[in-house]
């Protein structure tokens, strides 16, 4: 009869648009649900690091340089808030990490793509970049206060990229027909991807429901990717390049773009490891991760003696 009452009490303040803090009464499966979704929301960020690093020497200008590791650098700073933010539900980032590193955690499925020329840079920008905002921007109301505080500065970090890659592909769509072809080039790869970044239809997702009940998401997977395709396809048009969708067009009716069919199969095989990039990533993410074990252990060893007053 407690239990009863305790879910029927979080259930009442969740509906009251009150957030759950981490010191309150959940429900177990409320709890598991938020550490899997924090989690791979924090492992997103931090393998998103790889393919974009791996341009840094090769960015055309010093600004553009800047700039890449500029964002970069907030990257692993939104790995770092979601990480803590994990921690306050009673789980040590020790254990996210290795679930990371042996593969039991998952992280997006769009970080295990190739990012074969600097155009890839900006396609990642506007469209990766782009749905992780349409994504994140409802989860600044979601109900579990601690990740509803760290999104809020996230997502206006986040706004920055998706503006810095568009500026990106609009730069190469104006300047020579090769640079153009490398902007449409990165569109066609980059598309699709994108746009199962949302997850599976609504029909086929296990956890959308109750996420939604319990207000951690605020719209559904295929909500969210319609938004998204309705703003990015003009944004397309306007620079001159093409979504490669021929089934791709405006209903009148709804007042928003038809599309193709996603394809599925491809997706659920990056997502069980057999996508481009997913041995390179996790090899090279526990291979960063063991090289900056010095780092860390120096920074314990100097923290306890300064605790200790060994130290100034």
């Amino acid at each position: 009869m407690l239990r009863i009452d305790l879910e029927g009490h979080f259930q009442e303040k969740i509906d009251r648009e009150e957030r759950i803090e981490a010191k309150d009464w959940m429900p177990e499966a409320y709890r598991k649900t938020l550490i899997r979704q924090i989690s791979q929301h924090a492992h997103s960020e931090i393998v998103g690091m790889l393919p974009e690093g791996n341009w840094i020497s090769r960015a055309p200008s010093l600004k553009r340089k800047a700039i890449l590791l500029a964002k970069i650098q907030d990257e692993a700073g939104h790995g770092l808030y979601l990480y803590s933010a994990c921690e306050t539900l009673g789980i040590d980032r020790d254990e996210l990490l290795n679930e990371l590193h042996t593969g039991k955690a998952k992280y997006s499925s769009i970080f295990n793509y190739p990012a074969l020329t600097w155009a890839d840079m900006g396609a990642i920008g506007w469209l990766v970049d782009g749905a992780a905002i349409m994504n994140q921007i409802p989860l600044c109301r979601t109900s579990y206060g601690p990740y509803s505080r760290a999104m809020i500065r996230i997502c206006k970090e986040e706004s920055f990229h998706q503006r810095q890659g568009y500026e990106i592909m609009l730069t190469l769509s104006r300047g020579s027909t090769v640079q153009k072809n490398m902007a449409q080039d990165a569109l066609n790869r980059w598309w699709w991807p994108s746009i199962m970044m949302f997850g599976p239809n609504d029909s086929d997702s296990t956890h959308s429901a109750q996420s939604i009940k319990w207000k951690i998401k605020r719209f559904s997977n295929d909500e969210l990717r319609q938004r998204f395709i309705d703003m990015t396809v003009p944004q397309a048009e306007l620079i001159g390049l093409k979504i490669p969708d021929p089934d791709l067009k405006w209903n009148e009716e709804r007042k928003s773009y038809d599309f193709g069919k996603i394809n599925w199969d491809e997706f659920w095989n990056v997502v069980k490891g057999n996508g481009p990039c997913n041995k390179q990533r996790l090899r090279d993410r526990v291979k960063a991760h063991e090289d900056g074990a010095w780092v860390r252990d120096a920074a314990v060893a100097y923290a306890e003696k300064k605790r200790s007053g060994r130290v100034n």
